[in-house]
Formats: C-alpha cells, structure tokens, sequence
C-alpha cells in the first residue's frame, strides 16, 4: 500500500467535490489520470473505495477512513511546509477560513487585509457559509477557522470571541420610530420590510422570531446585501434589520436611523472557531491570533 501526497489530495478533492471529474479538476489532472489512481489505489489496498453511480461518487466505509487520515497528513504537511517556512522564502502558507455573511461583509475585511499585508506569503481560501454548514465543516477537518454566530452549536470545537454583532432595525430619518432607542420585534411585524434573500440565514433567523409571534414578515423587496438594504431603507421603501456595524456606516450619511431590537435573539456575538489550536498549520495559528486581537482590546 503506497500512497502519495497526490493520491491523498486527489482523494480527499474527490470526496468533498462529490465526482471523480470534479475532484481531478481541483487537483490540477486530467479524468483519465486520477481515475487510473483511484483505481491503483482501490487494487492496492484491496477493497473499493467509493461508490459510484450516475449522479456521482460516495465513500464507502474505506473510503470514509482514507479521507479522514488523508486531511490529518496533509494539514500536517501543510503545518510542516508553514514552520519550515521561516527559514526560506520558498514555501507558501494556505489557510482555509470559513465565515458568514455578517462577518464576511462587516467584520474581517480590514483584520483580513492587515493579516495579508504582514504575511505576503500566505493564500487565503476565503468561503461564505452558514454558521451551521460553517462548524459541520470544521469538525470534519474542511476548514482551518470558522466565524460563526453564537446561536449555532459549537460542541467540539475550540471558540473564541470575535466581535459584537447586534441586530438593529433601520429606518429612515422622518419614520414614525426614528426617535426610539428600542423597540421590540411584536411592534415591527405589521410594517413593511426591506430584507435579504429568503434563503440568507440572518433573515431565517428573524423569520423564526416572528413565527413564534405568529406572525410572517412582509417584505417588499429582497436585494443581496446589507448596504444595499440600507440603501432603499434610506428611501423610504420599508425598514430592516441589519448588524449595527452596516447600519451605522450607513447612518453616517444621515439618511438613516439604527434602533436597537430589545430582544435576547438580537444580542448577539460572533466567534472565531477552530477543531484544535494546537492542531493548525503555523499561517492558521497566526491568522487566528491577528483575527482575536482587536477584540481582546
């Protein structure tokens, strides 16, 4: 049984692609090479690897128990080649760093952007996810840091505060509710709202809160991000719900309002996740400690 590096990043890319053709694409190789090691690897261990079918490939228990081992030596080759590369400049660090949408939009682009100006030599795959889909993926060895909403389950996985990240209504300046310094959900139900594509999970999120009122929020439109709610807020087409950071960059050309929601659910905090500090790739490590220390201060 002889397993290269190749063969273990082809069949971990292979697995989270979910086809033999996808996989080989990820990995830089053709179809017909990385079915043939595929193949090499199912005869030299004896037993199939995945299941095939028309939609795509599984893996079968083997296989399960290949990409597990596989994703811990090439983190561990990825630590090594981060460690060996401070005494060279010929090895690059890769860290893998999950977020949602509030954190992606408000909160990392900055202490993202200072990390890569002191770290030249390190590549960032940046991916927006749900916080659920987000600690799925850390416990399962997909990510080197999560930034998650502290509503979502964390069991398993090292967490850290990152940032505050309240939920405020915005309204236009003239609104009946522009003097309030809060209101609950129960007096916003019956207006209409500016919002995030039904699918966002900051608008399932509100959207369960008001079912338990046993109310469905009316939306008159639905755009793509939170500037851009702030945006028609700000003419006067409905209000919305947003993170206070959007909100107050938005409230600083003075055609918008930010109200506190006073409801537990709006409270929120955002955290920065890992499977084991100890465990990451040195870049990871010293990604995570530039992300937490603004908020240690």
């Amino acid at each position: 049984m002889r397993f290269d590096l190749t063969d273990l990043r082809l069949f971990q890319n292979i697995v989270e692609a979910g086809s033999i053709t996808a996989g080989a694409a990820l990995t830089h190789m053709t179809l017909a090479s990385a079915s043939q090691r595929v193949l090499g690897m199912e005869s030299g261990l004896g037993t199939p690897l995945l299941l095939r079918s028309r939609t795509g490939v599984q893996p079968t228990e083997a296989g399960r128990t290949l990409v597990h081992h596989a994703r811990l030596v090439l983190q561990q080759m990825e630590r090594l080649r981060g460690e060996l590369g401070e005494y060279g400049s010929g090895l690059h660090g890769h860290v893998r760093l999950l977020c949602n949408t509030s954190a992606m939009t408000e909160h990392l682009p900055e202490a993202l952007a200072e990390f890569l100006v002191r770290n030249p030599q390190v590549s960032v795959d940046l991916d927006e996810q749900p916080s659920a889909e987000i600690v799925d993926a850390l416990r399962s060895g997909l990510g080197d840091i999560g930034i998650v909403s502290d509503v979502v389950d964390v069991e398993g996985l090292q967490s850290f505060p990152f940032r505050r990240d309240d939920l405020v209504l915005v309204v236009p300046r003239g609104h009946a509710l522009a003097r309030r310094r809060r209101v609950a959900l129960a007096e916003l139900v019956d207006l209409r709202f500016v919002g995030l594509p039904e699918d966002s999970p900051l608008q399932a999120h509100v959207a369960l809160h008001a079912r338990r009122l046993g109310k469905r929020l009316a939306y008159r439109v639905r755009v793509r991000s939170f500037e851009a709610v702030c945006r028609m807020v700000e003419q006067g087409i409905g209000v919305g719900i947003v993170p206070r950071a959007a909100a107050e960059r938005s409230a600083a050309r003075e055609r918008l309002r930010a109200i506190a929601i006073d409801e537990p659910w709006a409270r929120r905090h955002l955290l920065a996740c890992v499977r084991d500090v100890e465990a990451l790739p040195l870049h990871a490590r010293r990604m995570l400690g530039q992300l937490l220390a603004p908020a240690a201060q």
